[in-house]
Order: structure tokens, then C-alpha cells, then sequence
């Protein structure tokens, strides 16, 4: 689909949130953003002060004036915490984790004030008040945020950007960037090595080499330029880039050699004055990995408990036709084989029928999928596509053999066709569910749905595990990618 087409898919609502300039979209989102904080202290102070003094002949002047000067407080405070940065829309943690730490230091200032000059401002109004300003800020925003990412998968709200580096590497992140438009980057165009500035990349035109990127900049009215890890750019060349790009207020990132590996393992350590990325080890062991497997069992053991009617009917149902279960060996952590259980979703000599069909797979690399398997039965089919067949591996996350998020168990005969690096994904337990499952299931091919399990293994967190958690129910319910 060409811009102009894009464009024109854009309602009038949405209207305000266009790209009609460089930064056309950003002034509106902050004074929604604006709109958002001053409704979240407005709500939560009136209701702080029915909440405490509901039946009192008067309001105190000190919680009556700290109700009316709290919403100009708390839009300064955030503007202070560098919460409006345009930097920080639409992806990470960032814009929430600011406002949550600008209301704790918040509260602890009402806190200390109120002590100081005696005012005595009711304990009730700032625990009722204050807790409940910051949840519907973050709420709000979060809220807006999803507005933002449904515009961003329609073509608005993007940043127009160009990348700088290898062929290989621009054409990777602009596949990438494609896949996930919410992370509101538009590649224009393209600079890469002399010699190599034919054609275009992927759809995205190659308008010159690394010496010609300002110029390009210039033309493609872009706000925005990445550059990849290359060895042709050292650091004095990076440098006077990022001075050229500061007189036009133009955004500079810059992507390391190590990919794949983000948040809590990095950290920037200046060392002779060069900006070092230091990487911790993946946490694969001890103390965090014994949280992990006692969340597994809880919430495992919990969800057996509430969908055990539901299980009871679907193996009732499944016992018409033959037995209720399917039984595979499947390679766990360390290469341990172990027996996961399935419902059954296929006729009982399915895997006598697979020779015959291995002409109409549908996968590539090792994965063996076919998008209208004959084999498969009709509640199966059901079954299926709201992954209902998997919940009997909740008795394997019970047993030990399976965590509640990881990557895909593979069969024996994937794990003997793996490359080197793919016996990366055995480090940790396999999962119910993982990365590669909430980001398309079996529609991704064979080499991303690797790429998303070994992020997973490298990145791996007890926050990341509920988003993924959280992100599995919605992929479910939609019943994307599943055949």
C-alpha cells in the first residue's frame, strides 16, 4: 500500500494524530497526555474528599486547597519528571515508570509539607487521593498508548526515519519494523556502503553511502536516523555525525553489534571516556530461576483447579472418537525427554499419515505444519484454534517438565536438524506459551520464530513472562495464527 493510500485510510477522527509534519502528531498526543494527568487528579481528589469527609459540616482549608492546586502540581511535577518527552511515546516503560516516581516523590512531599508547617492534611484524603491519582494516570495513558498503536498499524503517528548501515542488517530491521509498526518508525530510505547503493532495499529506496546521510536526511524530511553496528563507522565519524544532526533537532540512535539482548542485562559504563556497554550474564540459574518454578506450580496448580469442569467435558467429548489424549515425546531443558500431553486434535493414525503429506507442508526450516491438515478432526479444528488442545501441559508445568512461558517444545527430530546456535532455546525449560506464540504463532517462519525463542532465553524475567502471560490470552482469543 503506497502513503497516499494510507492516508487516505485515516478517519476524520483521527485527523489531529497525522503526520502533517516532521512532529505534526506529537503536539496533540501531549496535550491529551496534558488532558489525561489534569482528569486523573481532578477525579482522584474529589473523590479523597468525599471519601473522608462525607458528612462533615466542612472541608479543612489544608485538604480543600491541596484538592485545588493538586491537578497544577501534578502536571509540573510530571512536565519535572520528564514524562512529556516525545521519546518515550508508544514504547517501553519508561513514560509509566516516571509517573510512578514522580507520585511517590509526590507523597512523600504532601508527606514532609504537611509535618513541616503543621497544616495537617487528613491521613484518609492522601491515602484515598494519591494512590488513586497515580492508577488512573497510568491507566489513562496506557489507554492512549493503544489508541496510538492502532493508529501506528494504519500508517499514522510514524516517525520518519533512515537507517545507515549494511544491506543485510537494514533489510533485517526494516522486516522487522514492518512486522511491528507500533514501534512508530518509518524507514524512508536507506544509506549503506560505497559501492553498494544500487536498487533499494525491501521497498525502502537507497539514496547514497554513510558521507551523503545529512543530504538524505534533507531530502526525505526525516526526524530520525539509526545506525547500525558497521565497522566503517568509528567513533570520531559517529561523533561529527551526532554534531550535524543537532542543528536540526534530528534524533540519533544507535544499535550495537549484540542484538537480542536488552533491559536489566545492560547497563552503560564510561571507561576512558569511551560510553561501554556492559551485558550480565542471563540469570539461568539459582535464586530467580527457583521463583520462577514455584510461579509455574502455583499458577499451573491454580488453573487445573478452575478449568477442570471445562477439561472433564472437552476429554468426554474427545472420548466419542478415540482416546481424549495425545501422548509425544518432546525435548525438554538440557536435552531431557519427557511425555507431554495434548489433547488429541487429529484422527488416531495421524502420525502413520504424516509420510504421506510431508509433500504439502507449510513450514520451513525443521517445522512440520500444514494450514489444512486433512488429519485433523472437527472439534480438533476447534480445539485448535483457541489452543484449548494445549491445556493439558499444565500437568507438565505441575510436573516440572514444562515452565507456563518459554520457547516451543520441540520434537527429536527438530533438536537433531538444529544449527548450532538454535540448541541455545534447550538452556531453559520450554513453554506453554513464549514470545514466538504472541507474535504471530505458526505464521512466523522458521528463522524468527528461533530469533524470538533465543530474545526469550537472553532476556527472560518474571515481568516478562506476565506481559507475555497477558499478550497469550488476547493472541487466543483472536485466534491468530493457529493451525
Amino acid at each position: 500500500m503506497t502513503t497516499v493510500e494510507q492516508a487516505d485510510t485515516i478517519t476524520l477522527r483521527e485527523k489531529s494524530f497525522r503526520l502533517t509534519s516532521r512532529h505534526g502528531w506529537i503536539p496533540p498526543y501531549i496535550r491529551w497526555l496534558v488532558i489525561i494527568d489534569a482528569a486523573s487528579a481532578i477525579t482522584a481528589s474529589t473523590v479523597g474528599l468525599v471519601a473522608r469527609f462525607r458528612g462533615a459540616e466542612s472541608t479543612p482549608w489544608p485538604d480543600a486547597t491541596l484538592g485545588i492546586v493538586l491537578p497544577f502540581i501534578w502536571i509540573l511535577s510530571i512536565a519535572a519528571g520528564r514524562a512529556y518527552e516525545p521519546r518515550f511515546f508508544g514504547v517501553g516503560s519508561d513514560e509509566f515508570r516516571r509517573v510512578l516516581n514522580v507520585g511517590l516523590l509526590l507523597s512523600a512531599a504532601v508527606t514532609n509539607l504537611s509535618y513541616v508547617t503543621k497544616a495537617e492534611v487528613a491521613r484518609g484524603y492522601a491515602l484515598v487521593t494519591l494512590p488513586l491519582m497515580i492508577f488512573l494516570d497510568v491507566t489513562g495513558r496506557y489507554l492512549l498508548r493503544r489508541r496510538l498503536h492502532r493508529l501506528r498499524a494504519r500508517g499514522a503517528c510514524m516517525r520518519r526515519s533512515v537507517v545507515v548501515g549494511h544491506r543485510s542488517a537494514v533489510t533485517e530491521l526494516v522486516c522487522e519494523l514492518r512486522r511491528t509498526p507500533f514501534h512508530g518508525l518509518n524507514i524512508v530510505a536507506a544509506c549503506v556502503p560505497p559501492g553498494s547503493e544500487r536498487d533499494d532495499l525491501d521497498g525502502v529506496p537507497v539514496l547514497g553511502g554513510f558521507d551523503d546521510v545529512v543530504r538524505v536526511i534533507g531530502v526525505c524530511r526525516a526526524d530520525t536516523v539509526a545506525v547500525l553496528a558497521c565497522p566503517e563507522i568509528d567513533a570520531a565519524r559517529l561523533r561529527r555525525l551526532a554534531w550535524q544532526l543537532e542543528k536540526g533537532d534530528t534524533d540519533l540512535f544507535v544499535a550495537p553489534a549484540l542484538m537480542d539482548v536488552a533491559g536489566p542485562r545492560t547497563t552503560i559504563r564510561p571507561i576512558a571516556g569511551l560510553p561501554l556497554l556492559h551485558v550480565d550474564h542471563p540469570e539461568l540459574t539459582g535464586g530467580r530461576r527457583l521463583v520462577k518454578s514455584l510461579f509455574d506450580r502455583l499458577v499451573a496448580g491454580l488453573a487445573l483447579l478452575v478449568l477442570a469442569p471445562a477439561l472433564v467435558v472437552i476429554a468426554a467429548l474427545l472420548r466419542f472418537t478415540g482416546p481424549a489424549l495425545f501422548v509425544q515425546r518432546r525435548i525438554g531443558r538440557d536435552g531431557k525427554v519427557f511425555r507431554m500431553l495434548k489433547f488429541r486434535t487429529m484422527v488416531k493414525n495421524a502420525e502413520k499419515l504424516r509420510p504421506a503429506l510431508l509433500g504439502r507442508n507449510d513450514g520451513d526450516g525443521v517445522l512440520f505444519k500444514i494450514k489444512e491438515d486433512p488429519r485433523i478432526t472437527r472439534i480438533g479444528a476447534w480445539l485448535r484454534r483457541y489452543s484449548l488442545d494445549e491445556l493439558p501441559q499444565l500437568i507438565n508445568v505441575l510436573r516440572g517438565d514444562m515452565s507456563l512461558v518459554g520457547p516451543r517444545p520441540p520434537l527429536p527430530e527438530e533438536v537433531s536438524r538444529y544449527e548450532s546456535d538454535v540448541y541455545r532455546r534447550l538452556a531453559v525449560k520450554p513453554g506453554l506459551t513464549g514470545l514466538w506464540q504472541v507474535s504471530g504463532r505458526s505464521d512466523l517462519p522458521w528463522d524468527e520464530a528461533v530469533r524470538l525463542d533465543l530474545r526469550y532465553v537472553e532476556n527472560w524475567s518474571l515481568t516478562l513472562d506476565m506481559q507475555i502471560l497477558g499478550k497469550t490470552l488476547s493472541a487466543v482469543i483472536r485466534g491468530s495464527g493457529a493451525y
